[in-house]
């Protein structure tokens, strides 16, 4: 009879580091009083208002106000105490039923997105209507090279160049669209097309996270808008925007300043279109 221990006794004890693997709150709390910091700290920082940053670091996440914002949150916190964002937004995901795995590209916030198992069929119709579109303008172009010397102002409304051989002075160019993602002067905005929705997103009392889309739900901007910066976004018909923190948020719709008193920290969905200024 063996007195030595069985085999089953020397195997190795199981990983229990998963276990003892503490909650996104506990982490983002034990992160930001390693690194010194307060509540307030936190929330001054970040602009994530105090009773929210409590609620995270309990995991109470119901006050962020969907798991949208909330992954946003988590991010924004992490970053300010230091922490890599990308673990606590997968454990997040886990624990609440969130995406399977976060993309490679990700984005500095999650917005809603066309689903990934879709943009096989977007992309190849987006394919042929680009190469539709680059066909017409090539025959365009050819067909009002052709024309005579009287069209000249026509194709300079057009965006083309005038025949050198005409002595007519150039028309400045109208209505042209602007880049939806570049950003544009208030000269550029006061100037805006009658035909198109355009507005301007300024940050200009802080930073805040943003969204834009245009009216057929394709995402125009998605992230980070720091302090000074601004985004111009322009569509046919019709512009939703979400702001991560409205108060910090200076709008131009049509080339008209928006007037409305968002407070800090507060999350707003607004949607403009060619008759605006006027929240939707």
């Amino acid at each position: 009879m063996s007195i030595g221990n069985s085999p089953e006794d020397e195997r190795p004890f199981p990983d229990e580091s998963e276990e003892f693997r503490p909650s996104v709150g506990r982490a983002l709390q034990k992160a930001r009083i390693a690194a010194g910091l307060t509540v307030d700290d936190v929330s001054s920082a970040t602009r994530v208002r105090i009773a929210i940053v409590h609620a995270m670091e309990a995991d109470d996440f119901a006050p962020c106000g969907g798991a949208v914002y909330a992954r946003g949150h988590i991010r924004t916190l992490a970053r300010a105490v230091h922490l890599d964002p990308e673990p606590l937004i997968a454990q997040y995901d886990a624990e609440h039923g969130g995406r399977p795995a976060p993309t490679p590209a990700a984005p500095l916030f999650e917005a809603e997105r066309i689903r990934p198992e879709r943009r096989g069929p977007n992309w190849t119709a987006a394919m042929v209507a680009a190469i539709v579109a680059v066909i017409g303008f090539v025959g365009f172009t050819a067909f009002k090279g052709g024309d005579s010397g009287n069209d000249a102002k026509s194709q300079v409304a057009e965006g083309t160049t005038a025949t050198p051989t005409k002595s007519a002075s150039p028309t400045p160019t109208k209505d042209k669209p602007a880049d939806p993602t570049s950003e544009a002067s208030d000269s550029a905005i006061a100037a805006a097309p009658q035909d198109k929705v355009t507005v301007q997103v300024s940050a200009a009392n802080g930073r805040s996270w943003i969204s834009a889309k245009d009216h057929n739900g394709r995402m125009l901007f998605d992230g980070l808008l720091k302090k000074g910066e601004s985004k111009t976004f322009q569509d046919s018909s019709k512009i939703n925007l979400i702001l991560g923190d409205a108060g910090a948020i200076q709008l131009y719709v049509n080339g008209k300043k928006i007037e409305d008193n968002f407070q800090k920290g507060s999350v707003e969905r607004l949607t403009y279109t060619k008759g605006d200024p006027e929240a939707g």
